[in-house]
């Protein structure tokens, strides 16, 4: 009897360690995203009627979007020519800027990198973009582990 509850004891905490990694793994693998950002394009589209113009003009991080049907957001300027929209699944994502739509949809930055202007960019140990897009390092500093100067 004893046996029998400590063979199923140890499969229940095996089961239980099993469930917990695949939820970690889940929760991390999820886009974390900042909903609350606003893309503000440069030119009013065309043929959008609204009460406001400002309302046309701003579009939320994540909006809605049909890529195949005359889309809000497809190949539009952004945020004063810092941002370009593109309808990427069904949303509209700054591909100068979204570390999973880098340069065109689809197109993952990896591990250590960041989406500067379009192009996956090594953070870690790039002393232009040291830690994050357009931070110069002074001159004959060295960049390291994204930080300028790490002693």
């Amino acid at each position: 009897m004893a046996s029998s509850l400590l063979k199923l004891a140890t499969i229940l905490s095996l089961v239980v360690s099993i469930l917990l990694a695949l939820h970690t793994q889940i929760t991390l693998s999820v886009d974390i995203e900042d909903e609350d950002e606003e893309y503000v394009l440069d030119t009013p589209p065309v043929n959008f009627r609204s009460r406001s113009r400002f309302l046309a003009t701003v579009i939320k991080k994540g909006a809605r979007c049909n890529a195949e049907r005359n889309s809000k957001c497809n190949g539009v300027s952004a945020n004063k020519g810092t941002g370009l929209l593109y309808c990427c699944k069904k949303h509209c994502r700054n591909v100068l800027g979204d570390e999973n739509n880098c340069g065109q949809c689809g197109k993952k930055c990896k591990f250590g990198e960041s989406c500067c202007n379009g192009k996956c960019t090594n953070v870690i140990y790039n002393a232009s973009n040291c830690g994050k897009c357009n931070n110069k390092c002074s001159p004959g500093v060295k960049c390291q582990y994204g930080t300028c100067g790490y002693a």
